[in-house]
């Protein structure tokens, strides 16, 4: 596998901060030129692009989007195809996480869990086939490995990324055989800033990874650069989780 991605361009939807950021750092070190989205981290897109256009100039733009807005698919397509006259990798990496429980479910929930996880990446994937198909290139979405096992109090969460994760072996089949399709799956990677996870929750999670410990944005974005660049590989999901996926 050739992993030199010089001369093509990645769009990563989420992609100012955490995972995201790590996600445009690796294939732009790759050679690509980015464009990173991102909905109210201006501070952290600006950040980012700084550092990124100090490297390589001109390599790298922001682009500014409600995701769950009809226009947003096209927003992000004409960014790409603007800023470099391409596209060859869309990481549909931006995701809504919040615990909701059965018997609390509300449709803003069911809107915003499955609009970030499930639609957007749908529908900004739709916008793309053709410009992706004219560069033979790759899909990449961040799933979860509750999509296969599916964590309690966050049932909306984990019905949207089965989803994503259905989505992904689906649109495999339907981009093939020129753009080819795949996912990653992270385990406990970075904890939410919103302290949804006690200390001790965290360490019982910590505790039934085989790996005894978490993973860091790196090997998410890792495994990414490698499904970006592996041309015999499509509809597949690869679990970045220390091993928790076979100890649950």
């Amino acid at each position: 596998m050739n992993g030199d991605l010089t001369g093509k361009t990645g769009l990563v939807t989420g992609g100012a901060r955490r995972v995201g950021a790590a996600i445009a750092r690796r294939l732009h070190a790759a050679g690509a030129n980015v464009v990173v989205h991102y909905r109210d981290s201006d501070a952290d897109a600006d950040k980012l692009l700084a550092e990124l256009n100090a490297q390589r100039p001109k390599s790298a733009q922001k682009v500014k989007a409600e995701l769950l807005a009809p226009i947003a698919p096209r927003a992000l397509l004409a960014a790409a195809l603007e800023g470099f006259g391409r596209l060859d990798v869309l990481v549909n990496n931006a995701s809504s996480f919040f615990p909701v429980a059965l018997g609390a479910i509300e449709a803003s929930h069911w809107e915003e869990l499955l609009g970030s996880n499930l639609r957007a990446p749908l529908f900004i994937a739709q916008e793309a086939a053709a410009e992706l198909a004219k560069q033979e290139g790759a899909i990449v979405n961040i799933v979860d490995i509750h999509a296969e096992r599916p964590l309690k109090g966050y049932p909306v969460y984990s019905i949207a990324k089965a989803g994503l994760a259905a989505m992904t072996r689906s649109l495999a089949i339907e981009l093939a055989p020129k753009v080819r399709v795949n996912g990653v799956a992270p385990g406990a990677i970075a904890w939410p800033e919103d302290g949804q996870f006690e200390p001790a929750e965290r360490a019982r999670v910590v505790a039934t990874t085989p790996l005894g410990r978490t993973g860091t944005p790196e090997d998410i974005a890792q495994a990414v650069h490698f499904l970006a660049c592996a041309p015999y590989v499509t509809g597949q999901i690869l679990a970045v989780d220390g091993g928790r996926s076979i100890f649950l």
